[in-house]
């Protein structure tokens, strides 16, 4: 007996505040999970593009703030040195009007070019053999690992990411209009 009158009870306390009554309001889905208020900070992924320095094959890393596939690599060393890497770095690639198409699988990747381009020189092809070897052993096939701890310069004290992990070795198919070459990347200045 004492439920119906407390009930009556609340009814009439907000009938008397003016607030009339209702049913129930749908309002979405309940909350779940718990968020953090702030994204963590990863580690930069530092990928070596192969560029030619006074003619021989030579590192240039680049930093990323996020993972990077292989045809987002090779996309761009096709797009050549920035203008901070031209001061020693050329290269031998054409510049493309749009990405190749990158494919991998074991030990190969294809690079599909678009139509009309001559057939790469041997050292067109070294950079982009070279290069590939280089991110087929980044980030996007490693595991997560604890962040570095920062120099007292604020510099981050983590190594390239090809420097953790031995390099694949990787042969390079690339074919364009109605020619196809293939180059390994065993003879690679830096890879073992």
């Amino acid at each position: 007996m004492t439920a119906p009158l407390v009930g009556l009870a609340a009814a009439l306390t907000m009938t008397a505040c003016g607030v009339p009554p209702t049913g129930v309001i749908e309002a979405g889905e309940p909350a779940s999970g718990m968020f953090s208020p702030a994204p963590r900070a990863t580690a930069p992924v530092v990928v070596s593009l192969y560029f030619l320095r006074d003619g021989d094959l030579a590192a240039y890393p680049r930093e990323s703030e996020e993972p990077v596939d292989l045809g987002a690599v090779v996309g761009r060393l096709f797009n050549g040195p920035t203008a901070s890497e031209a001061e020693t770095a050329t290269t031998a690639l054409p510049r493309l009007k749009r990405a190749p198409d990158v494919t991998a699988g074991g030990d190969a990747v294809s690079v599909q070019l678009p139509d009309g381009l001559a057939p790469l020189s041997q050292p067109a092809m070294l950079q982009l053999a070279c290069t590939v070897a280089r991110a087929s052993t980044s980030s996007a096939t490693l595991p997560a690992e604890p962040e570095p701890e920062p120099d007292p310069g604020g510099a981050s004290t983590a190594p390239p990411v090809e420097a953790r992990r031995p390099p694949a070795h990787t042969s390079v198919h690339v074919l364009g209009d109605g020619w196809t070459m293939t180059q390994s990347a065993d003879a690679c200045p830096g890879l073992p």
